[in-house]
Parts: structure tokens; sequence; C-alpha cells
């Protein structure tokens, strides 16, 4: 029998203390999340208060903005990343300087007036009280891998990168450049979101969501999995003749294997954490001050938080035993850690859109013709700040500009180099396919092939492929389609 042998060894691993984990899942709240979180501390800590403040005009909240941007400015030296070191949040108060600020906090970059509390329960209301496809999908992988496994890293990027649809948006470049992963970790991690629940979720289009539900119900050698992976877009009533004679096969068989299909779900995740309706709420506004750009946070129904005076005296005053003592003090400390973790939540955002502003200055001015491609990394790069940390900030956070309100992913795209050496992004790329489309002559739709010869007309290369992929992604039929839908009209 071999002999066991103990040997000391040194290992490094992160830690994630309550108020570091509390930090970074801040980062990715939206401000209905995080105002369930307030709302959920004011009652459960005593410590912590709601203060009234009103901010007496816009010309102020922009005071107040532009302040905080210079302040932003001077901290471009200081380390940008969450550390990991444990701390005591409590010790490190000066009380001096710190309940100065906490017990009659500053006026913040709001509104002249706060909203009336009937606003503020209709904003209650309005928050899901179900976890979010985000969030439900983020508990199934904590099970299934350790959170030091790249694997899952990836993985936690990917499902980031949902739709509310459950459909990946970004592709796997996108994805292997948020975190320098390798082709095989990516792979892996998109194959791991595929294995969660519900079937379908992670899939990139129509064919591969249906596959993955075939999969799962084990009908993976089905004619079925069969029609949709190779005559998706011939699975219509009225081409399942034409299509039966084509394959050989007898009418009656393929209607049997289109009702298993019927049974599939094109849209998968909305059946998981979805539902209540989705409330869009801007966390900031980009407005434009004579020539140039400004941002202002809507804090609009969110409580201003404060530490209670009372229970400041209570604890110096000495007078307290020892269990109620230290009770207080843990109190002191959660409140001090969440008023931190907020205010960097909200510097954080502010600085992401600040970056944002400074590189799509021309959509901003001019319109969704004008965005540049810009990946999450350039930001990242930019700001000193980790892939992760960034897309946390601009998962399901919206932000109101000149242009509408936009969801801040959707800033970021990659982009195709045109002959003239200028980069133009993916996302115009698509404007551009839909509107040669919406301008054809519909009793002679422009094939793949045709969009092709325009595009690099106007100095744009692309592959039939990547066209098609495009038009499909754009939720427009094949030339064929169309023209057969222009025939059912009356043409």
């Amino acid at each position: 029998m071999p002999s066991v042998k103990i040997a000391p060894g040194l290992t490094q691993r992160l830690t994630l203390t309550p108020q570091l984990k509390q930090r970074i899942d801040l980062l990715a709240m939206t401000k209905l999340e995080l105002l369930t979180l307030i709302r959920q501390e004011l009652r459960e800590n005593p410590v912590l208060e709601e203060a009234v403040e009103v901010v007496p005009s816009a010309e102020a909240a922009l005071r107040n903005t532009e302040r905080e941007a210079r302040e932003d400015a001077h901290r471009a030296s200081e380390p940008a990343e969450l550390e990991p070191k444990p701390r005591d949040p409590f010790e490190e108060v000066d009380f001096e300087d710190f309940f100065q600020n906490y017990l009659d906090p500053a006026p913040r970059t709001t509104w002249a007036e706060p909203p009336p509390e009937e606003e503020v329960s209709l904003l209650e209301k309005l928050t899901p009280s179900r976890p979010s496809l985000y969030e439900a999908l983020l508990e199934q992988l904590r099970v299934m891998a350790p959170s030091a496994d790249e694997v899952r890293q990836a993985a936690e990027a990917i499902i980031g990168c949902l739709n509310s649809d459950g459909y990946l948006e970004a592709t796997l470049e996108e994805i292997k450049a948020l975190g320098g992963w390798s082709d095989e970790v990516v792979e892996r991690a998109l194959a791991l979101v595929q294995s969660l629940d519900p079937p379908g979720i992670g899939a990139r289009d129509l064919r591969e969501c249906l596959l993955l539900q075939l999969r799962a119900r084990g009908w993976a050698d089905r004619l079925a999995a069969r029609l949709v992976r190779d005559h998706l877009w011939d699975l219509h009533p009225h081409r399942l003749p034409e299509l039966a004679e084509r394959l050989g096969l007898p009418l009656q068989t393929l209607r049997e294997e289109m009702e298993l299909i019927r049974q599939l779900d094109p849209r998968p995740g909305r059946n998981l954490g979805a539902a209540p309706p989705a409330y869009i709420v801007p966390e900031a506004s980009i407005v434009k001050v004579d020539d140039r750009y400004v941002i202002l946070f809507n804090e609009e129904g969110l409580p201003q938080l404060r530490i209670s005076p009372y229970y400041r005296r209570l604890l110096k005053s000495g007078q307290l035993p020892k269990e109620a003592r230290d009770f207080v003090r843990e109190r002191f400390r959660s409140a001090v850690e969440l008023l931190r973790n907020i205010e960097h939540r909200r510097r954080a955002i502010y600085r992401v859109c600040e970056a944002i502003v400074r590189r799509q200055r021309d959509f901003l001015d001019y319109g969704p013709e004008y965005l540049k491609p810009m990946l999450l990394k350039d930001i990242a790069a930019e700001l000193g700040l980790s892939l992760s940390t960034v897309s946390r900030i601009v998962s399901n956070k919206y932000i109101d500009t000149p242009q509408g309100l936009i969801e801040l992913r959707r800033f970021f795209t990659e982009g195709v180099r045109k002959e003239n050496g200028e980069q133009i992004s993916t996302r115009v790329l698509k404007l551009r396919l839909q509107k040669l489309i919406e301008q054809e002559d519909p009793r002679t739709p422009l094939t793949d092939e045709d969009l092709v010869r325009l595009l690099e007309r106007e100095g744009i290369r692309l592959s039939r492929r990547t066209v098609t992929k495009y038009r499909k992604q754009l939720g427009i039929p094949s030339s064929r389609d169309r023209s057969l839908l222009h025939a059912g009209r009356g043409g």
C-alpha cells in the first residue's frame, strides 16, 4: 500500500468577501434592481436612513455633474480594479469627515423636485419580483463550475450577451475579446450555456435554437431534426407537398414531424424569470449643452441614503453593552460598504458613458448611420478596467440620448474595413442592407448576391455568407420568400 505524505505548500486563491461580492453585483444591477436592494437594506439595517434632499434646479445638477467629471479625471492615476483584499470598512472610517458627508449628504445630480410618493410606490411595484433571465442562468452556472474556472468566466460573459429571448447577440470573436480566452475555451463555454435550462438558451439563430431543443428531448436523430437543419425555410404548410416530393417522403410523414417541431419554443428566454414585463428606466441622460455633451444621472425614485445620527451618538456614548455595541458596529460596517458600493457603481457608469460620448460624438450628432465600431476591450483599456467589469457595467442598462433610448451594450459593435481604409460598424452595415431591401422592386427582390454587388459599389466587401447572416439577423426573408409574399398579396 503506498504511503501518504503530508507536505506544506503555498497557493494563491482569490476570496470574495461579502462586501466585494456586493460591489461586483451592484455593477450588473439595473436601476430597478438597485431600488429593490436599497429598500431591503432600509428595512433590515436601522443604521441606514432615507434623507430627503431637494436639488434646487437643473443648473445645479449640471454643476454637480461637471464637478464629478473633474474629480474623476484626477482619479485617473488610481487603481481602477476591484481590490480583493479583505478589510474592515468600519476601522477605515474618518468619523469627523465621513459622517459629515453621510449625515447631511450634499445634493446629488437629479432634477428640481423629488418624485411624489405615489410615483415612488409605482416604481417599486414595477420592480421584477422573480429572478431575471441573467440571474436564473448564473444560478445554474454556479452549481456546474467553480468561479475560478475560465470556462465558467467565459460562460458568464456569454450569458451577459443574451437578449430577452435567450439568443446570443454577440459573436464568438467578441466573446473572446472580452477576456482574451482561446477558441476552445469560448466554444466549451457556449456548450455549457446551451446545456442550461430551458433548452434552446444561448442559440445564435432560430435553427440552432430548435436543434438544441430537439436534442434535449432525445429527438436529435429524428427526421424533425434533419428538416430543421437542412430545410427550415421550407417548413411552411403550403410548401410541404413540394418538399415531400423533393425528399421522396410521404406528405403525412412530414406533417407528423411538423407537429413535433410546433411543440418547440422559438423564444425560450421568455419562460425564465419573465413573468413581469420589462420596464426600461434609463440610468442617465446625455444632454447637449451649447457645443458639448454632459451626462446627467436619473436618480428619480432612488432613496438618498445617510447614516443615522441617532445610532452614531449611541455608539460614541460608550454606554452600550458589548453585545449591542458589536451589533451596531456590524450594522455600521454594512451601511458604510453599501454607500461606498453604490457610489462606486455610479462613478463606473459615468466613466463608461463619458468614454462613449468621446468616441461616438458623430452618432449623437447625426444618428445611427454614424455609429463607429467600438469593442468592450477598447473602453476597458482606456479606463483601466477589466473586460468583465465593463461587461457588467453595460449589461441591461439604458441611457437617454439625442438619438433616443439606447441600451449601453448597443454602442459596442465590430467593424468592417472599407476599401478606403475607413472602419464601418456592423450595425451600420445591417441598416444599409435593410435600406437596400426596402428600396428594392418587390416584383424582383434582390438576392444576397445582388446585395453583395451593391455593397461592393460602395467600397464594402462582404462575402455572400456574411450578407445572408446579417439578413437573417434582421429577420428579413430570402428573396424567394419575399417574392412569394409579394405574389400572395396580389402583386
